[in-house]
């Protein structure tokens, strides 16, 4: 009982410090809810997302803030000026947004590439607007310190590909990158957590405890050499990760969870994503670090397969997925194991329906395996923030289906009219151009999306000197 009392009188403590911690934090930084930009976020499409996320102060590690040295005068003078500049460009770039919000209208920008239109855009034109501004003024400035393999470098291949192909398209990056961190939006950390996870984890000690170090002192570091940090307690700090521990990595540093933008695969709001200022990016499974021979798949008429899923068993969705469906239904295809004779992508692309079951985590990269072959996603997840769903309508390409309506999966995915999946099919082919990988990036592929997510969620935030 005494061990139970000490316990909630710390954590009574560690609430009410981190409640005057973001008192602090809100006289330097102000998330703004902008009227029109946000109406345009697509902050409540997700899949059984709680509308106000809970924080539990008591899960997250406690680390003092970092103060950093202190700025010279003259610094500050200068510093000022440049940040009212970048803040007067951003404010004009937020009018803009706002007024095409009230438009909603098809696009009548120039646009030599791709002028997005349909109802896979929340709003098409407001869209165009964002992305087109973005092109013209955002600028992110990418941290030198810190050596690979650890630092500005990542996997191209396998499950957690996304993390390090961002990694190096923005270290070769010249339309977003800038060199003089007095001209950026952002300020991106480049750490990769899969490679500290391969590098410095061991897989008998298992202490989590390299994650803490590793990135705490790296924010110690560039908080005491540049005033960035400091001076807006990370705000405009990114930090990108597309490994199941991402979210873990940012508990160590409060101003790295609270406020600073993170940009992750695992977008789950039970485990305290905040849609307001970090941003989901899609799981991409590259098995040779490029995506030759995986994208189209059959027309409409050919496609002789209504549902497939292939995977492990392992989360809490699969086993009831597998308890309904595995190796039951001529026309639903739900395998553990894949028979030999099968090929998995051919099975994709003679699909219908391609069912995308959260696993471990709530990101799968069926998802994306879905788009790339043409099927329409069935998406079977909870507390799941979609990737860019502030500008694409997933519902308008997918299926959602609850955990409670497995059973009926066959019955839902029998009860749409074939018109309707031939319009969502449709969509799912125009849709693919954001999630497909180029090397180098090309405009509005997947790359060009998470800077525009990023963009967006620095939008949301004024800096004051």
């Amino acid at each position: 009982m005494a061990k139970q009392v000490h316990r909630r009188s710390y954590q009574n403590v560690f609430v009410l410090f981190a409640m005057a911690f973001f008192a602090i934090v809100s006289v330097v930084v102000m998330p703004k809810a902008h009227k029109g930009i946000s109406t345009w976020l697509g902050l409540t499409s997700t899949i059984g997302m709680s509308s106000a996320p809970q924080f539990r102060f008591n899960n997250i590690s406690g680390h003092g803030g970092f103060t950093g040295k202190s700025v010279s005068k003259r610094d500050n003078d200068k510093r000022d000026v440049n940040l009212e500049r970048l803040e007067a460009g951003l404010a004009t770039a937020r009018e803009l947004i706002r007024e095409a919000t009230k438009l909603n209208q098809t696009s009548t920008l120039e646009d030599a590439d791709y002028v997005p239109h349909g109802d896979i855009y929340r709003n098409a034109y407001a869209f165009h607007r964002s992305y087109l501004l973005m092109e013209s003024l955002f600028k992110i400035f990418v941290y030198e310190e810190g050596e690979p393999p650890i630092f500005h470098n990542g996997p191209c291949k396998n499950i957690y590909s996304m993390e390090g192909l961002f990694l190096s398209f923005m270290e070769t990056d010249t339309k977003f990158r800038t060199l003089d961190p007095e001209k950026a939006h952002v300020y991106f950390l480049p750490f990769s957590v899969v490679m500290i996870i391969e590098y410095l984890f061991h897989p008998i000690i298992r202490d989590k405890a390299v994650l803490q170090r590793t990135v705490v002192d790296y924010v110690r570091v560039i908080s005491n050499k540049y005033p960035f940090w400091n001076r807006s307690l990370g705000a405009d700090h990114v930090v990108l990760s597309c490994h199941d521990w991402g979210p873990r990595a940012t508990w160590y540093v409060r101003q790295l969870y609270f406020v600073a933008i993170r940009v992750l695969c695992n977008a789950n709001t039970s485990e305290h994503f905040n849609p307001k200022k970090d941003a989901s990016f899609p799981e991409i499974n590259l098995k040779t670090g490029e995506i030759t021979g995986l994208i189209g798949g059959f027309p409409p008429s050919k496609r002789s397969i209504l549902a497939f899923f292939a995977g492990r068993m392992h989360g809490r969705i699969r086993p009831l997925l597998f308890q309904h469906w595995k190796e039951k239904d001529k026309d639903l295809l739900v395998y553990e194991t894949l028979p030999e004779k099968f090929s998995y992508h051919d099975m994709l692309k003679k699909s219908k329906y391609c069912i995308c079951p959260s696993g471990h985590e709530v990101a799968s990269p069926r998802i994306v395996e879905a788009i790339y072959a043409e099927c329409v996603p069935v998406l079977i997840s909870q507390h799941y923030v979609l990737p860019f769903s502030d500008v694409l309508d997933w519902e308008s390409f997918s299926i959602q289906v609850s955990v409670s309506e497995i059973s009926q999966l066959k019955e839902i995915l029998m009860g749409i009219p074939e018109e309707k999946y031939r319009r969502m099919q449709e969509r799912v082919k125009q849709v693919q151009r954001h999630f497909v990988v180029n090397n180098p990036p090309k405009r509005f592929d997947v790359f060009h999306m998470i800077i525009h997510s990023i963009w967006l969620r620095r939008l949301n935030v004024r800096i004051y000197s």
